[in-house]
């Protein structure tokens, strides 16, 4: 599938964007891969990380909110990563034309430009927060999922197949509880709550998953992977036995449990031995369900089917330990 293929990620300098980029270069025998993101210094120190490796990178400097800029550098394109967003959640409450500015208009502009340019196939990264959204990040990713399914309803004549990834937080990448606790030095660490629980997806695995997602897609569709649960203070104690924490109460917009697929899309979704799919609505686009799912080896799912962070799989303390160890070089401070 990406032999000889040229690839772009929009938001390529982040976390997964560092990571897919080593992935495709060191596995795949790929033409090029295009970086686009708004960050030069990020740029700057990518491009040098991978020197060896110049002559199938290039390096775009442009933001998702300029269409112009977009257009040009999907140019022969044959696949694209939309990686670019906002994503604190606490910044996006405070800021909310941003986040909708990037995360929204800037799937839009996505969309318009591979459809102009007629790229094979783009799949959105999302996120746990985009389901039954309690804060305005969550709401922009909803939007930004819808945005990208429903343009495989007016793509026209056009081939391009668009799809979304989701999944919860990664281990270790910025922003992330695992990076704080890692960074913090002093005595006493911020808890917003002590059952509060999250899915654990390291970043390898989220490579992997969008990997077999572009494979796999039809357009339309939204990839849900089977991962396991944890609880923050259980975290907080693998990582740093001895250390005290405060209790500090619940942010602005956070929720004490993550959710990737509500009751509302159970209808909808189908289950694979390691995934879930979300399905296009039947009356919005002319899917063979029955080929799907046979094609698959999938089985729909019961009708009041739910996937919460609360009620999953957890992660013991000695899981946890082997997950971070394993993963070390990875987290958002080494790479």
């Amino acid at each position: 599938m990406l032999k000889n293929k040229t690839i772009l990620i929009t938001g390529g300098t982040g976390s997964f964007g560092k990571k897919m980029t080593l992935e495709l270069l060191t596995k795949y025998n790929i033409k090029k891969i295009i970086i686009f993101s708004r960050d030069e210094f990020k740029q700057f120190n990518l491009k040098k990380k991978f020197e060896k490796y110049s002559k199938k990178l290039r390096f775009f400097i442009g933001d998702v909110r300029d269409y112009e800029r977009l257009n040009e550098a999907f140019a022969k394109v044959d696949i694209v990563i939309h990686a670019a967003a906002l994503k604190h959640v606490p910044i996006a409450e405070y800021n909310p034309f941003e986040a909708v500015k990037t995360n929204v208009i800037g799937t839009q502009n996505v969309i318009r430009a591979a459809l102009s340019n007629n790229v094979g196939k783009v799949l959105a990264l999302s996120t746990d927060k985009a389901s039954s959204p309690a804060n305005l990040y969550g709401a922009t990713k909803l939007t930004a999922d819808k945005l990208i399914v429903a343009a495989n309803y007016f793509k026209g004549w056009r081939s391009t197949k668009l799809s979304v990834v989701r999944y919860g937080n990664v281990l270790g990448s910025r922003g992330s509880i695992l990076t704080a606790l890692l960074k913090n030095e002093n005595k006493i660490f911020p808890l917003t709550h002590p059952e509060m629980t999250r899915f654990s997806i390291t970043l390898q695995e989220g490579v992997k998953f969008v990997l077999n997602s572009l494979e796999s897609m039809w357009g339309g569709e939204i990839f849900v992977p089977k991962i396991p649960s944890y609880k923050l203070l259980d975290l907080i104690k693998v990582v740093k036995k001895d250390i005290k924490f405060k209790v500090v109460g619940i942010r602005a917009g956070e929720k004490m449990h993550e959710e990737m697929i509500s009751i509302n899309d159970s209808l909808n979704t189908i289950e694979l031995k390691d995934s879930y799919v979300i399905c296009p609505d039947k009356s919005m686009i002319n899917w063979n369900y029955k080929k799907y799912i046979k094609s698959k080896k999938a089985k729909l799912c019961d009708k009041d089917f739910s996937y919460s962070s609360n009620k999953n799989r957890f992660l013991s303390h000695r899981d946890l330990k082997k997950i971070i160890d394993e993963n070390y070089s990875d987290f958002e401070i080494f790479l």
